[in-house]
């Protein structure tokens, strides 16, 4: 089995709805068990200001998917819940993004992992450290000394 982390976020129709939703939606993957999910977390916009705060969470899973099959299945929940792909941090009713895949490290056309921004986030990486306090995100260092240089971004705890 692998361990992935999966990040989750919504900021239309409903989002926390959507999150609760989606984590029920991670359960049915084949070949995936969800193993933990953060609290939810309310966030504001980042890059795009003139949208709604986001709602955030993080999952744990183990899985024998492979990363490629991981985020196929995750881009079929994202359109099961009507997500749209407009513009770059445009607002979206749901995102799922695969953080990290073991110690994996992986970059090309179609998917990087560890996701290449989740170590400036503290909406990725609060939640994170709340469901796995001592890990490490592969070339960049603990989840807990990156949550360090993220505390000017506020979050809030729904």
């Amino acid at each position: 089995m692998s361990e992935a982390f999966i990040a989750l976020g919504s900021n239309l129709e409903n989002p926390i709805q959507q999150i609760q939703k989606a984590f029920e939606e991670l359960i049915l993957i084949p070949k995936t068990h969800l193993v933990k999910q953060s609290s939810l977390y309310q966030s504001a916009p980042v890059g795009r200001l003139d949208q709604p705060d986001f709602i955030n969470a993080v999952g744990q899973i183990e899985t024998t998917l492979t990363p490629y099959e991981l985020f196929s299945e995750l881009m079929a929940i994202e359109q099961m819940h009507g997500r749209k792909r407009e513009s770059l941090n445009a607002p979206r009713t749901l995102d799922l993004d695969l953080l990290l895949y073991d110690d994996l490290v992986l970059q090309d056309k179609r998917l990087t992992i560890p996701h290449p921004r989740m170590f400036q986030r503290a909406f990725v990486l609060i939640p994170l450290l709340e469901i796995a306090p001592n890990h490490s995100i592969p070339g960049y260092g603990s989840i807990a000394q990156l949550t360090d240089h993220c505390k000017e971004q506020e979050l809030k705890i729904i």
